[in-house]
């Protein structure tokens, strides 16, 4: 059974779990190991970390554009493909919630080298499925290892350099679902064995990843309980309980939207369009994703209440715009609905990101991420199964899209209500507060 806790904020971190905070300062585990030239320096493991995410999230969209050649080869319905892509969110989660604690434990570069070895044979099922079965055991054990190993590259990230890292955790998902789908699609239009083809690039990638972990230096010291951790425990610090109740509506809602794009996206710009160009059918989640991540940069150095507020109101804007353009068969006002709602959605994910891991001490980064993460892939996963049963057994995909989309913005509403409360209440960070020697 999932346990709740909460834990007090001023018990003090071990020594030995505390990491460097700032890669540049030659201290810690990171650059004592690469001044005795055996590993990666501290800035490039940071990178090899983002990349991951960057691979991990952009082989969880690979499939969007395939879905519409997955149907046509082997007849299932509109649900079928909300099924697989939730199912994936499903498994996500059951990995946050069972391995996302587990690198504070054994370390990051364990779990890292095991998610990684998932990954890839999760792409040679995906390379030689030939039924929804075989994509429902890839998308099974893709997300798992996702999820396993998502805590373990926010933490990592964040242990070489806690400023950059807490921007990079918000960055990069966009950067790899937008990645994954535009790829997938030039795949699929242009290049010969597209079922397969995308497959194995990525499964090379993970390879050489692999080979980048191990040479990495290890940043936590290990510590006992990591059977312990395997069981299902949300911990919720206290210094991070109200800024998670503020954060976690706005997460719910942008990633609902990702999965709207994600899970009906292709289907609905076939029919705004009346092409069936795969480019096209993953172009819209490229555009969400792809601003999303352009707006994390732009916005880095903005105020962390101004962030959240920026994404809110322009989740609001965009999606409604999109549902306006949806009713008059738009394309045009459909993909500028999209990119407005890209920036609540990076803004969104950012401020989320921002306004709960500075209050997370170094021994709890990877299990508070993991939470920000559970709230996410909810999000991103429920109602995309639940669209894709009205999509077959109620009003059809337009409809469909456009319930879906006055829910996000009442999510958003939602949100933005808690937002302002939260402001009035003290809950949200002052910009530039040290709060247990976190800026």
């Amino acid at each position: 059974m999932t346990k709740l806790s909460v834990v007090q904020a001023s018990i003090p971190a071990r020594v030995s779990d505390a990491a460097p905070v700032d890669a540049g300062s030659g201290s810690g585990p990171a650059a004592a190991a690469f001044a005795r030239g055996r590993r990666l320096p501290p800035n490039v493991a940071l990178y090899v970390l983002a990349s991951i995410t960057i691979s991990f999230l952009a082989a969880s969209s690979a499939p969007t554009p395939l879905y519409a050649t997955y149907q046509a080869e082997w007849g299932f319905d509109p649900i079928t493909t909300t099924v697989v892509f939730g199912v994936y969110a499903v498994a996500v989660l059951f990995g946050l919630l069972t391995m996302g604690k587990l690198s504070d434990h054994v370390g990051r570069r364990p779990v890292l080298l095991a998610a990684l070895a998932a990954q890839a044979a999760s792409m040679l099922v995906f390379a030689t499925a030939d039924g929804v079965s075989g994509l429902m055991v890839a998308r099974i054990v893709q997300g798992l290892s996702t999820g396993a190993a998502l805590g373990a590259i926010g933490a990592g990230m964040m242990d070489i350099d806690r400023p950059r890292g807490t921007i990079t955790n918000a960055v990069v998902p966009g950067i790899g679902t937008a990645t994954g789908a535009l790829v997938s699609g030039l795949v699929v239009q242009f290049l010969p064995a597209p079922t397969h083809l995308v497959y194995l690039v990525l499964l090379a990638v993970f390879v050489l990843q692999a080979v980048a972990v191990a040479l990495m230096a290890e940043t936590v010291t290990r510590k006992p309980g990591a059977l312990a951790s395997l069981a299902p425990e949300i911990k919720l610090p206290r210094a991070v309980r109200r800024p998670m109740l503020v954060a976690a509506p706005v997460l719910f809602a942008v990633w609902a939207l990702a999965g709207l794009y994600g899970a009906l996206g292709p289907s609905l710009v076939r029919q705004l369009t009346g092409s069936r160009s795969e480019v096209l059918g993953g172009l819209s989640l490229f555009v969400l994703a792809g601003v999303a991540a352009v707006s994390v940069l732009v916005l880095r150095k903005a105020a962390t209440r101004t962030v959240m507020l920026t994404g809110i109101l322009a989740l609001l804007a965009g999606v409604a715009l999109t549902l306006v353009s949806i009713r008059d068969s738009s394309p045009t006002g459909f993909f500028v609905g999209t990119a407005v709602a890209g920036v609540g959605f990076g803004s969104g994910f950012q401020g989320g990101i921002r306004t709960v891991m500075p209050l997370a001490r170094p021994h709890e980064s990877s299990g508070v991420l993991s939470l920000l993460f559970v709230v996410s892939y909810l999000g991103m996963g429920v109602p995309a199964v639940i669209a894709g049963f009205l999509v077959v057994h109620a009003g059809g995909l337009t409809d469909t899209a456009q319930e879906y989309g006055v829910a996000v913005i009442v999510l958003a509403a939602f949100a933005l209500f808690g937002l302002l409360r939260g402001g009035r209440d003290g809950a949200a960070i002052p910009q530039g507060r040290r709060v247990d020697g976190n800026t």
